[in-house]
């Protein structure tokens, strides 16, 4: 054991990336609230601007995941991971009280307080993971990326399947879920997640790439597994066991590569650069875990270029930063308002059960985030093409999803939450790697963190206010004419639907330009690595 959890072993990066893998499997529980958000509004009488507020609370926990950032440089990994599995333990079981009736409904400040608690539980997790990741892998962050954050995409599906298969789509025994999985599996992570120093041989850069893509090919078999699970309709008891039986079979395939590293790589790598914190372009030192917070905030007296390590502020002065932070808020503040209000959509539509549109948007998500991080890390190593492209892509076709959604045609929410779910999931993959090529990743965690701002100011601005304010007016209407605070009918998002799809042409615009500034950039880390391998063929 005490091999396994030292840096130099051949699997202890790989335990780490499974456990990884594990912890984003569990880390998309913020994008579950649709699963029980009916429950916590009939409990507590809410309006639905009420309701869509709450959900703008969970959300903003994701704004004090500075607090990760700037810990992810002063902590331990394993500190970090416990703090977030604490958080998410406090903040779903309270909701889980509620739901199960075990006490009362709270007061409607502090279930924002409690929903908000629980949304930041996954910031620690998050910030643990991916820039532990993103400094083990270097090479790869593309793929990497790709993966982490495909499980994010799979993790509502995989609650959701799961609480359907095993406890009928409870609520309460769902929220019971929330709060007791993510712990188990982040004290899991405790014991395997941490920095290794990077291999430097050629060979060894191959395997990586093939065992990636092992990885990549046990999440495409479990995206599909998860969707055949969702099309074939209601399932008997002794089905749906043996679903959630070979589910969690599946995520545990993984392991076969550690397991592989263990059995025939077994030799520690004496070819270890004591480095493990090298940016992108420029080789720098990296910080002292005894650097107080101030140094790390700090401005340095010469601004870096784009592509060298920056503090926050460095960061926050550039024109590229903000350009990448506004294409990002058109992306995932119109994608997170579908996924809070997609119980409400589905209603509207004349849907009674819409834990189907919930499932496909998390497994498209998956597909979008997964495919995104290997074609955008392929056309880098093979023209230099900027990552921002692959964004701006995804925002044009996020526009045709929410068109399609508006004109409320027989199916087309399937083909909306398809669109949606794909292009949410490319934003969400491409954006991780972006930030470190651009701006380095000697403070990636804080720098990270305060790119996902925008989760927490997405959903104010596209959930709380533009849905919530809209919605409530259609549903007044509705009941002067006899009915109650519910809107039924395609004219109830209408209007949200074409004003987000006018937010993502928006955010097509940005991007286009984000991939016009950075294209010197994105060629100069072409040139890097076509010299890098012909350097180590040459030395084979």
């Amino acid at each position: 054991m005490a091999f396994l959890l030292s840096p130099t072993s051949p699997a202890a990066k790989w335990l780490g990336l499974v456990t990884s893998i594990w912890v984003q499997a569990i880390c998309g529980n913020n994008y579950t609230f649709s699963n029980y958000s009916d429950a916590l509004k009939s409990l507590m009488s809410l309006s639905q601007l009420q309701l869509n507020n709450l959900s703008v609370a969970k959300d903003v926990g994701k704004a004090f995941g500075l607090l990760s950032g700037i810990a992810s440089d002063k902590l331990s990994t394993s500190v970090i991971l416990i703090i977030g599995s604490l958080e998410g333990l406090i903040g779903y079981g309270v909701q889980w009280l509620v739901v199960s009736q075990r006490i009362q409904p709270l007061p409607y400040w502090q279930m924002c307080m409690f929903l908000c608690l629980g949304g930041n539980s996954t910031t620690w997790m998050n910030t643990a993971v991916l820039v532990t990741c993103m400094r083990n892998f270097q090479k790869n962050r593309g793929p990497v990326s790709g993966i982490l954050k495909g499980y994010v995409g799979l993790s509502t599906a995989i609650f959701t399947d799961l609480s359907t298969a095993l406890f009928k789509a409870d609520p309460s025994t769902f929220l019971l879920m929330l709060a007791i999985v993510p712990a188990l599996v982040c004290l899991t992570a405790v014991l395997f997640l941490h920095e290794t120093p990077p291999e430097t041989k050629r060979v060894d850069e191959k395997q990586e790439i093939q065992f990636l893509n092992f990885f990549n090919a046990v999440s495409v078999v479990v995206a599909v597994y998860l969707l055949v699970f969702d099309v074939t309709g209601s399932h008997g008891h002794v089905l749906s066991l043996a679903f959630a039986i070979g589910l969690l079979i599946l995520l545990a395939s993984p392991l076969v590569v550690p397991l592989y590293s263990i059995l025939f790589l077994s030799k520690p790598n004496s070819d270890i650069e004591t480095q493990i914190k090298e940016p992108l372009l420029v080789q720098r030192s990296s910080p002292k875990k005894s650097e107080k917070v101030e140094d790390v905030l700090c401005e340095s007296k010469s601004r870096p270029l784009i592509g060298e390590d920056h503090t926050m502020f460095e960061a926050m002065q550039t024109f590229d930063f903000w350009v990448l932070f506004l294409a990002f808020l058109c992306g995932v503040g119109t994608g997170l308002c579908v996924m809070n209000n997609m119980g409400q959509m589905g209603e509207a539509l004349g849907y009674a059960d819409i834990s189907i549109f919930i499932s496909l948007t998390s497994i498209w998500g998956f597909f979008g985030r997964i495919a995104s991080g290997l074609v955008s890390e392929h056309y880098i190593w093979k023209n230099g093409t900027p990552r921002p492209v692959w964004n701006a892509a995804s925002q044009m076709l996020m526009a045709v999803g929410y068109i399609v959604m508006a004109m409320a045609l027989p199916g087309s929410l399937y083909i909306g939450s398809i669109l949606v779910g794909i292009c949410y999931g490319v934003r969400l993959a491409v954006s991780v790697p972006i930030a470190s090529e651009l701006f380095g990743l000697k403070y990636y965690g804080l720098l990270y963190n305060i790119l996902i701002l925008n989760l927490p100011l997405g959903s104010f601005l596209f959930s709380g206010l533009l849905a919530g304010y809209l919605y409530d007016a259609q549903a007044t209407i509705t009941s002067e004419n006899g009915g109650g605070n519910t809107c039924i009918g395609p004219h109830c998002y209408r209007l949200v639907f074409v004003i987000m799809a006018l937010a993502c042409i928006l955010g097509f615009g940005l991007d286009v330009l984000l991939a016009f500034r950075t294209k010197k950039l994105y060629k100069k880390i072409y040139e890097e690595r076509r010299l890098s391998t012909t350097r180590a063929e040459i030395l084979k």
